[in-house]
């Protein structure tokens, strides 16, 4: 008998920022960062991700950070690291480390650069997911990769036992109900983009993996709670008027906006890493009004 695989987690999930000093990665305020989405109602912690500047990382940081979220959260919400690489080798070395280190699930781009077909990008989840004993969350973002997972590949890797489903960040809302429609209900959609995710929800997703919830934890989560109630009127309402918002968290490279506003707020996450800088003058000026219009002048 087949048993359905639930999903990772529903509900609004944090793709961390991730805090640095000129050195390396400062824990205390990672801690703090933590804190501040538990009591705010997040659903899930994402680290290592493209958020948290993974890319720029080395292993012994990931490691540790990694470490750091499982233990502080002790098990209050699942912690899903990012595992990603162009490398199937690597990424497979990162999959197993995150698991050791007591991740209940694990992110997985699409190798980048490489440009792999789709029969490869099949040989490379598929390897992963043999590898490991948690959850793989597959995580389609061509903007990015250069690559787009098909419908097809999706209703392919769905059969594996250990992969719990996809954070879609393409913006293809055809292939989206193409996926929808080719894979079992226990194959997870998570809107990766935040402005998206009323509409991916309405389509069967499961929530969000979210940018904006380092900055409105509290929001992000109540907006797929009305999506999971099914109540898409007010959650259609509440998508409208963060949208200026999610605007102005993605008006540059992403971290760039989110961690410009956390700093502007007072949190001290630190610098970005090269090759990310600091925004524009005029992108500063759009991060400062969106925060001023939402009342966050002074919510630290």
């Amino acid at each position: 008998m087949c048993t359905l695989k639930k999903p990772l987690f529903t509900g609004s999930g944090v793709a961390i920022v991730t805090p640095f000093t000129k050195e390396t990665v400062d824990l205390p305020t990672l801690g703090k960062l933590l804190d501040f989405q538990m009591k705010n109602g997040t659903d899930a912690i994402i680290v290592c991700g493209t958020t948290g500047e993974a890319s720029t990382m080395s292993y012994r940081e990931r490691m540790r950070t990694i470490e750091f979220c499982v233990d502080h959260v002790d098990g209050r919400l699942p912690v899903i690291a990012g595992t990603g690489s162009n490398s199937t080798e690597n990424a497979l070395a990162l999959s197993r480390d995150a698991e050791r280190a007591g991740a209940d699930g694990l992110l997985l781009v699409t190798p980048y650069y490489n440009k792999a077909s789709q029969a490869g990008l099949i040989r490379h989840f598929q390897v992963i997911a043999d590898g490991v004993d948690v959850p793989l969350i597959l995580y389609d973002v061509p903007s990015r990769t250069g690559v787009t997972i098909a419908p097809e590949t999706y209703a392919e890797l769905a059969k594996h036992p250990n992969i719990n489903g996809v954070k879609e960040a393409g913006g293809n809302f055809s292939n989206i109900q193409k996926t929808r429609n080719l894979c079992p209900e226990d194959f997870s959609i998570w809107s990766g983009n935040d402005d998206e995710t009323a509409a991916i929800c309405m389509l069967g997703g499961k929530g969000v993996i979210s940018v904006v919830a380092n900055v409105l934890p509290a929001e992000m989560h109540r907006l797929t709670e009305l999506c999971l109630r099914n109540d898409f009127a007010a959650a259609g309402k509440l998508q409208l008027e963060l949208k200026d918002f999610c605007d102005a968290m993605f008006c540059d490279v992403n971290p760039i906006p989110v961690k410009t506003a956390l700093n502007l707020l007072g949190w001290d996450v630190g610098p970005l890493r090269l090759p990310l800088c600091d925004p524009t003058e005029a992108g500063l000026e759009k991060i400062r009004a969106a925060l001023e219009k939402h009342g966050l002048t002074s919510r630290v």
